[in-house]
């Protein structure tokens, strides 16, 4: 990737997703991800899954021996391999991860957000903080201040 290529750059997030237990990934999330994909919302550049067994190690798993039910394309992550995603990122991800589930480790660009980001880039501007408030926080939330004026 050269100079060029960074400024026109979205942010970069990441997100690890744990499955339960006693289900395994059905593959019904993949075509929504796919859809962000194909309409230049994101760029995948990893995913990696992976399996904490019992004893807290962790395996890799290929996208293709996941096992999703259905008829789920899964050659655009085969191919998202950037290397971003290393040893220490899987031990972080073993470490939230509840012994007995798999995983999902998702490495993306927000493409949308890249040309917002590159005119910023140009002024000099840098991003000072980031950060996401999970629904669970905004339903409860919302379901607080429903009570209170309730």
């Amino acid at each position: 990737m050269n100079d060029t290529d960074f400024d026109e750059l979205g942010p970069i997030d990441y997100l690890v997703v744990e499955f339960p237990a006693d289900r395994k990934p059905d593959g019904s999330a993949l075509p929504h991800l796919i859809d962000l994909v194909e309409r230049g919302i994101i760029r995948v550049l990893d995913l990696v899954f992976v399996r904490k067994e019992s004893d807290g190690s962790l395996a890799g798993i290929a996208v293709e021996d996941v096992g999703f039910e259905g008829r789920v394309d899964v050659t655009l992550f085969a191919e998202a391999a950037t290397g971003l995603i290393d040893r220490t990122d899987l031990e972080e991800a073993a470490s939230v991860l509840e012994p007995g589930c798999s995983g999902a480790i998702l490495v993306y660009e927000n493409c949308w957000a890249a040309p917002f980001a590159s005119a910023l880039r140009r002024e000099g501007a840098q991003l000072v903080a980031s950060g996401r408030i999970p629904v669970q926080g905004i339903l409860a939330a919302l379901d607080a201040l429903d009570a209170a004026t309730g």
